[in-house]
């Protein structure tokens, strides 16, 4: 298998680990299409981590200095690099995740759109902004913003490109500095970044990355840092809440899903279908905002089910570099094995398979077919619990009261899907859902890619937000600095007493309610 597919140059991968903080320790990470090894990668100590908090801190007073127009140049350039060159990250995503190079694309596109985004729009959000004084003329009060320091951001295996870019990116365009924890398996498309960005003009120092277990390097990573972003479980994300808030900074959270896909009975079925190919299977379902359940009304439910099928049977899985196939492997051998337990679990309580159901040694040793699975019950693990692979349940519902509360039925809300040929009434509907994103007629993309948009949880599903305004300002500390005129100020004039005082203010401070001056 791996002699039939092009491998990745030796001397670049050789260079972009020597980004990585370490003392000498290495791990060999396997690659998810073949099994065999990929990279010999650093392995970061704990003092690693200090060291790496200490590099950034200095760095980080140089960098915020600088003028924002200066600051943004590298990652102005570093859109175009991306674009141009994705040929050879597109390899470097697919062969750390095992995805399909359709999927690695999306990656590609969304760090380069994200970072161009930020790029635009920071100099006005971070620019000084006048606000309303408590008393017009006699008082300036400006707003401004400051850099937190050093940011530790945390970033997932699933997207390493996407989810690490795009949040690194808007950190240091705000003036920090950050120590960056990729996953171990998947650091080489972070790591090419570092490498193109120091080409295009970036400080070395102020984007740091360690790589090791949570167990061995999370505490100094967490107790280095001014602000935490974090991507991955709920259950892990609750730990970080929790250190975070004993040390009185602030943190984000994007964590879990078990998101929701509903299908009007007004829906165009082949585009349902289609829709759902890529909500439920992109990236083998390792998505935090794929679709793991599905309501079809139940006038339209056998018939839309047959179609889902027949589709999904006939989907193009396998280890290629090439275009055309549909769905590629899981990252992780935990993930094959969560995923087979799940659908195991689901037949023995009755459920039935409609497609897929079994993993696929005859491609790789972590493939697993794309699977649909009906007359799922409560008793089934995967009726509540994340499955993160290619599996989702079909339930049925007979009107958008009872969908509604079914989708809400968890204690997740991360993303959620409708289909429907009425957009006034799957915006109605989007609107009843309990979730941060809701895409009508899409899945998953039309809300991660509308950049200038907040994404991100309710519920158990994180804190905080990436992307939109909030995505860059909540890297940032605002100052207020008000001015007072000194003919006007809070204490009586021209002789009055305090009650004269109080009674003059109180109809200056009506005469301005009623003049829109307040």
């Amino acid at each position: 298998m791996a002699a039939t597919i092009r491998a990745l140059d030796a001397a670049m991968v050789d260079r972009v680990l020597k980004h990585v903080a370490s003392e000498g320790k290495t791990k060999e990470i396997p690659a998810p299409f073949t099994g065999e090894p990929l990279a010999e990668v650093p392995v970061s100590t704990a003092e690693d981590v200090r060291t790496a908090h200490a590099r950034a801190r200095a760095a980080q007073e140089a960098w915020a200095a600088l003028p924002i127009r200066e600051r943004i140049e590298p990652f102005l350039r570093l859109h175009d690099a991306m674009l141009d060159r994705r040929a050879e990250l597109l390899d470097i995503v697919q062969w750390e995740t095992g995805k399909a190079r359709r999927h690695a694309y999306e990656e590609v596109l969304d760090a380069a759109g994200c970072t161009l985004y930020f790029v635009r729009r920071a100099p006005g959000l971070l620019s000084p902004h006048r606000r309303q004084g408590i008393f017009p003329i006699a008082t300036r009060a400006t707003e401004l913003r400051h850099p937190k320091g050093v940011v530790a951001v945390i970033s997932p295996w699933n997207y390493p490109l996407a989810l690490g870019v795009s949040d690194v990116t808007p950190a240091l365009i705000a003036g920090n500095a950050v120590v960056h924890k990729p996953d171990t398996q998947t650091p080489l498309s972070v790591l090419w970044t570092i490498d193109l960005l120091v080409e295009l003009g970036m400080p070395r120092d102020i984007w740091q990355v360690a790589l090791g277990d949570p167990a061995d390097i999370g505490d100094p990573l967490l107790d280095g840092a001014d602000y935490v972003a974090f991507t991955g479980s709920t259950r892990a994300g609750r730990k970080i809440a929790e250190e975070a808030a004993k040390r009185l900074i602030g943190c984000s959270l994007e964590l879990g899903g078990k998101n929701p896909m509903i299908v009007l009975d007004d829906a165009d079925l082949d585009v349902a279908v289609q829709g759902a190919i890529r909500a439920c299977f992109t990236n083998a379902g390792q998505l935090c905002i794929s679709i793991e359940r599905l309501y079809v009304h139940e006038s339209i439910a056998d018939a839309y089910c047959d179609k889902l099928a027949r589709t999904v049977r006939n989907m193009k899985i396998g280890a290629s570099l090439d275009w055309d196939l549909q769905m590629g492997s899981l990252t992780y051998r935990r993930q094959l094995e969560a995923v087979s337990a799940h659908v195991a679990d689901a037949v023995d309580k009755g459920a039935r398979v409609l497609a897929g159901g079994r993993a696929r040694p005859d491609l790789g040793p972590l493939f697993y077919e794309p699977t649909i699975l009906d007359g799922v019950t409560e008793e089934m693990s995967v009726c509540r619990d994340e499955t993160f692979g290619p599996v989702v349940s079909i339930y049925r519902f007979a009107d958008e009261d009872e969908a509604a509360e079914k989708a809400n039925d968890t204690p997740y809300g991360l993303n959620a899907s409708i289909w429907t040929g009425d957009l006034t009434r799957g915006r109605a509907l989007a609107a009843r859902l309990t979730a941060g994103t809701v895409n009508i007629n899409e899945g998953y993309a039309s809300a991660w890619g509308s950049h200038d948009a907040p994404m991100g949880g309710m519920k158990a599903s994180g804190l905080g937000r990436r992307h939109g305004t909030e995505g860059l300002l909540k890297y940032t500390e605002s100052q207020t600095i008000a001015s007072q005129a000194t003919w006007l100020g809070f204490e009586p004039i021209l002789g009055m007493t305090y009650e004269k005082y109080a009674d003059t203010l109180a109809v200056v401070l009506k005469t301005m309610k009623r003049l829109h001056l307040k």
